[in-house]
């Protein structure tokens, strides 16, 4: 019964490895140029975007700052208004004393109607005349006084509630000036935060174009052809690899691929776990990616440890190439590019660095690379990745490669 099992599980593995859906073929030389044309096309378009963006967000600066101003005008004016408010109270005071002291100055503050008593206190017919007469204008001047204040205290009510009103508007305005100019800024973070950037696309095809052209590849023949071809006749070709093993001693499975997710996470209780080839090969790239502000990680609430820490290994596989990258190492091993490594040659440490969670390595397959002359595009590789899980046996946890 044991060994019925173990002929199964060869036999399954055997038909896995067999129907790996790994695509082998690459681009030409031809092809290489036209999308360099394309991505240089694309960058223009960037950059001009990001011009306008500026151009925006510098106008609107300049809106929020007139803004502000209004609304320092609008208070400065409230707070006016409030003293002038305050002083026409102090002058209705100041008015009514006033009238005290003309009553009083000519004796008729006794009783309770003075004007009245006043009048009627007149010797004959003319001083009674004269005297209705300054009672008259008396209580017309006050009537007059009083009522131009409180006309003034009311009007300059309406205008400080006008004014409030205004400052509301204004701060309305001025916090939607405000989101509008986040917008446009992450917009032009989105556009400088690409990873890797357009130039960097640009510059890595170009370089790739001249490499295979230094190999005397035709430019319609498939430069990863071209290469294996050259390489099989140079006697320097990586040695075929039949079988993959895991990157660490001892881990578990964090995270597997999905749409959104380009390969497998993977942990252990050590947080600083050596890290290994998972086959034999060449160090293809030792480089850290763009993590730096980049929005997408922002966007996706993880904190941003610093740029990613990150290893690619080329492999010789089924008459082509597979390249495995060890993403988010704490430190590399004492490596260089170019150089021949087994599957036990340490590499690196697991890490946090990155757009990063946690301590874990990122691994990541594909038949073919992006940088250092690895046969395709960054579009071509993104498009060219496929499941770790497919070539390396990777279960919920283990303890041994």
């Amino acid at each position: 019964m044991k060994k019925i099992i173990i002929l199964t599980i060869a036999l399954v593995t055997i038909i896995s490895l067999i129907s790996l859906p790994i695509e082998t073929s690459a681009k030409t030389i031809k092809q290489f140029e036209a999308e360099v044309n394309k991505y240089t096309a694309e960058l223009n378009e960037v950059k001009s975007k990001m011009a306008k963006n500026d151009a925006d967000i510098a106008a609107i600066k300049k809106k929020i700052a007139n803004l502000e101003q209004q609304m320092v005008d609008a208070q400065n004016e409230i707070e006016r208004l409030q003293k002038e408010i305050d002083e026409s109270e102090k002058e209705i005071e100041r008015k009514s004393e006033e009238s005290k002291s003309i009553i009083e100055y000519y004796q008729i503050a006794n009783g309770t109607n003075a004007y009245l008593e006043y009048a009627f206190g007149a010797k004959d017919i003319t001083d009674m005349i004269y005297r209705m007469s300054v009672v008259e204008q008396l209580t017309e001047y006050n009537d007059k006084v009083m009522k131009e204040l409180e006309e003034l205290i009311k009007n300059n009510k309406k205008k400080q509630q006008e004014l409030s009103q205004k400052k509301v508007e204004l701060t309305k305005l001025k916090d939607d000036a405000e989101f509008e100019k986040k917008r446009i800024q992450a917009d032009s973070a989105s556009l400088r935060d690409t990873v890797p950037s357009i130039e960097t696309q640009i510059k890595e095809a170009q370089e790739m174009v001249k490499y295979y052209k230094s190999l005397g590849c035709g430019a319609t023949e498939d430069i990863q052809a071209c290469q294996y071809r050259i390489e099989q006749s140079s006697g320097n070709s990586l040695p075929s690899v039949g079988f993959f093993s895991r990157p660490m001693r001892q881990g578990y499975v964090v995270r597997g691929k999905s749409s959104y997710h380009t390969g497998y996470d993977l942990s252990s209780y050590n947080k600083s776990e050596p890290i290994y080839p998972i086959a034999a090969g060449s160090i293809h790239a030792i480089y850290t990616d763009a993590c730096v502000g980049n929005s997408w990680c922002a966007n996706m609430g993880i904190r941003c440890n610093g740029n990613a820490k990150i290893v690619v290994v080329k492999h010789k596989y089924n008459n082509g190439y597979v390249y495995s990258s060890y993403v988010h190492l704490s430190s590399y091993a004492n490596i260089r590019v170019g150089q021949f490594v087994t599957k036990d040659t340490l590499i690196g440490y697991m890490g946090n660095t990155g757009c990063s969670t946690g301590p874990h390595l990122h691994l990541e397959v594909a038949s073919c690379f992006w940088k250092n002359n690895g046969g395709c595009t960054y579009e071509g590789y993104t498009n060219r990745i496929f499941n770790p899980n497919s070539i390396v046996n990777l279960p919920s946890s283990w303890n041994n490669r």
